[in-house]
Order: structure tokens, then C-alpha cells, then sequence
């Protein structure tokens, strides 16, 4: 009897530790989804030119979504990398492509104009009381608008293109067996690393930290004002890496890409399991989120449904994830209850 208790008890308390994961309802989101999209998409959707589809989408956006998440763990937002990836895109195209510079100089600018809209926001969110959401909104307008004055006044047009050289086109612009793009491995990276910030390293203690509450970390001795310029500089350096990706990709950068990178990369964190009010979230969660998104966003076209669908899906997607975020903790909560 006492082992069957014991047993029971021992079974409870997995589930208790399973049901606190951040990333639980994302991976059943995402096993949902999928299973939906390969009833409807078939053998197609099933095979390599299916998965090569949504890990290339999925790819692009989890780059910019991994530091996304970490600053919506710490209780921030960033609007600006939907500026910040066509000014990169451009800046490697202009330098490399309209005035014939090494493409190696093009792609040092472009991660350099990231890192500083980064540490703008960073510095005016740290030093202000002004909601990040207001500030990278400003940003990103002003980047925009920089963006498309500087390239009319250059180029005379709002878009560059761009011939690479074919070393930069094999380590960010090839498709491996013409299919699966070499940012798939590019994206696997930035995720281990971004796990080690998260997870391992104790920069990651400050950000849930930082996340949870402010005052409370800035009493504890955690530098919150490098610490949030540090967050908004990997955000900003994600997404010019995204573009200069693009433009390496497909040899010409517009002022009008980006923007969908915006409420993309945030739909992905969400559906990862990162709450909007900061202070949980995971690495692992974010990325079965991102595939989620990038399932559903693919899926629509192998599955022969109307693509207008597709907004609709991912809409009730991220309200499911909401509720599921909230259902999981409830029953993380009432685990943790039980077991005291």
C-alpha cells in the first residue's frame, strides 16, 4: 500500500513537473498542427519539399524570434526590427552592390547599423519611463524614414541589387540540394547559443529576473540598465543578420520588406509559451512555437485551402496559446499547492 502511495505520488509530482514547463502547450500545438496540415497536404507536405517550406520560413523569423522572446521574458517589447531588416538588407546592397566595396565591409556595416538602433532602444527604454512599446515604435519609423531617404538620395529608387560573391552566397544564401537554405543551420545556432544565455549562463537568472520585477533585480545588485541595452542589441543584431540574409539570398534589397517580421516574430514567441507580462518563457518553447507558426503559414498552400484562411488559423492559434499558457500554469500552480 505505502509503495502504490508512494508510486502515485511520484507519478503526480512528474506531471506537476511537466505541467510548469513553458514549452508544454506549445509542443502540443504544434503536433496538432501539423497532424492537421498532413491529413490535408499529403505525401508533398509530408516529404522534403514540405519540411524544406516551413523550416526556411521558419528559419527567417526564429532567428529575429529568439531574442525577441528573451526580451519579452524581461518584460520588454521591440517593434524596430521590422525597420532595422530592410536597412541592413540595403546597407550591404549599397556598399557592396551600387558601389562595388567587399561584400565582407557591406555585411559589417549592416550588423553595426543593428547593433545601434539596438543600443538606442536600449538606452532610451533603460533611462525613461517611457514604454518600450512607445520608443521602438519611434525607432522604427525613424529608421524607416532614414532608410528611405538615404536610399532614394543614393540610388535614386527604393530598391538595390546586388551580385554576391560566391563565398557569401555558400554561408548565407545557398540551398542545400536546392531546397533546405543553409539559414536553417544558421537559426540552429542562434538557438544553442541563445539556450546557454538563457538556461545555462547566469545572464539568464537576471533576465527572468529583470522580468519579473525591476526594482526588486536593480536591489539585488543585477545591472539592469546593461543588461537591457545588451537584450535590445541582440534583438537588433538578429534581425540585420535576417536581412543580410535576404539580400545575400536573393541579390536585391526593397525599403518596403520587413514589416511582417514585426507581429511574426512576436506570434512565434507567444505560441512558445513566453507570457506578455514577462518573467517565463524558454528557449525550447520559442522554437516549437516558431515552428508552429511556420507550419500553419506553409501548410495553407499544400493543403489547398484558401490562402485567406491562413490569417484566421494563425489568429486562433494565438488566442489557443494564450489560454493555454494560462491553463498550464494554472495547473502548475495547483501541482506546486498539492505538493506542500
Amino acid at each position: 500500500m505505502g509503495k502504490a502511495m508512494t508510486a502515485s505520488a511520484g507519478i503526480s509530482s512528474g506531471i506537476g513537473r511537466v505541467a510548469r514547463r513553458p514549452e508544454v502547450g506549445s509542443l502540443i500545438g504544434l503536433i496538432v498542427t501539423y497532424v492537421f496540415f498532413a491529413v490535408l497536404g499529403g505525401q508533398v507536405f509530408l516529404g522534403a519539399p514540405g519540411w524544406s517550406s516551413w523550416l526556411n520560413a521558419a528559419a527567417e523569423v526564429g532567428i529575429i524570434a529568439l531574442p525577441v522572446g528573451l526580451l519579452m521574458i524581461a518584460g520588454e517589447l521591440d517593434i524596430s526590427v521590422g525597420a532595422v531588416l530592410p536597412a541592413s538588407s540595403l546597407t550591404v546592397a549599397i556598399i557592396s552592390g551600387r558601389y562595388g566595396l567587399p561584400i565582407a565591409l557591406g555585411i559589417a556595416a549592416a550588423l553595426c547599423v543593428g547593433l545601434a538602433v539596438g543600443f538606442i532602444n536600449g538606452l532610451l527604454v533603460s533611462r525613461t519611463r517611457i514604454p518600450s512599446l512607445i520608443i521602438t515604435i519611434g525607432t522604427m519609423f525613424g529608421v524607416m524614414g532614414l532608410t528611405l531617404g538615404f536610399t532614394i538620395l543614393i540610388a535614386g529608387s527604393t530598391g538595390v541589387f546586388i551580385v554576391p560573391d560566391p563565398m557569401a552566397k555558400s554561408l548565407l544564401g545557398a540551398a542545400l540540394g536546392g531546397m533546405y537554405q543553409v539559414g536553417i543551420f544558421w537559426w540552429t545556432g542562434f538557438g544553442i547559443v541563445t539556450y546557454f544565455l538563457l538556461h545555462v549562463s547566469p545572464w539568464g537568472n537576471w533576465i527572468f529576473a529583470l522580468g519579473g520585477d525591476r526594482e526588486s533585480a536593480r536591489n539585488a545588485g543585477i545591472p539592469t540598465q546593461r543588461l537591457t541595452i545588451q537584450l535590445y542589441m541582440l534583438s537588433g543584431f538578429a534581425a540585420a543578420f535576417v536581412g543580410v540574409i535576404q539580400v545575400v539570398t536573393f541579390g536585391s534589397a526593397q525599403v518596403a520588406a520587413g514589416s511582417s517580421f514585426i507581429f511574426n516574430s512576436i506570434m512565434c514567441v507567444v505560441i512558445g509559451g513566453v507570457l506578455l507580462t514577462g518573467g517565463a518563457g524558454s528557449v525550447i518553447g520559442i522554437v516549437l512555437g516558431t515552428m508552429t507558426f511556420a507550419v500553419v503559414n506553409q501548410g495553407i498552400f499544400f493543403s489547398g485551402l484558401d490562402p485567406n484562411f491562413g490569417s484566421i488559423i494563425i489568429g486562433a492559434l494565438l488566442l489557443a496559446a494564450v489560454l493555454s499558457n494560462d491553463t498550464f500554469r494554472a495547473m502548475a500552480l495547483s501541482y506546486a499547492a498539492k505538493k506542500k
